[in-house]
């Protein structure tokens, strides 16, 4: 990103409004799924130990403080998440044949679409994988808050 100077804007990179009305670089509304606008952030499925999640100093930036010992455990691990409008709203985890999503606040439609969208494109990343890697870490599934399990890309 160093060639970006602060306010201006590529073919591929746009400047959004983050969730306290800063200015966010984001990719184009072309890669935002299929709703497409860029009034929001586009939904997106963090992998386990992801930098968004441990880069920031104030956390709070993008995991809220409630959902955070869901999302960080106590010994440093850090479940894969489900990022909306910038700030970590569930978990998933992969299945033979699907994501599933623990959502830890509920998700409209439209979210949900682009989330499905995401899913898709990473099944076919996973494909050639053991699709239960991460079974070793169902303990924590299981100790989520109660919610909706919700199965997307399939």
């Amino acid at each position: 990103w160093g060639s970006i100077e602060a306010g201006s804007e590529t073919d591929d990179v746009v400047t959004v409004a983050g969730p306290d009305g800063t200015r966010l670089l984001d990719v184009s509304a072309r890669d935002h799924g299929p709703s497409g606008g860029t009034d929001r952030l586009p939904p997106r499925l963090l992998g386990m130990w992801d930098s968004v999640l441990l880069a920031y100093e104030d956390r709070s930036r993008v995991i809220p403080d409630e959902h955070r010992p869901h999302v960080i455990r106590r010994n440093g691990d850090v479940l894969p998440t489900v990022l909306v409008d910038g700030l970590v709203r569930g978990v998933w985890r992969a299945s033979a044949d699907a994501i599933e999503v623990r959502a830890l606040e509920p998700l409209d439609d439209a979210t949900l679409d682009d989330l499905d969208h995401e899913a898709r494109h990473l099944r076919r990343l996973l494909a050639d994988r053991e699709p239960t890697v991460f079974s070793r870490f169902g303990r924590w599934w299981d100790r989520l808050p109660d919610g909706p399990t919700i199965t997307i890309g399939s």
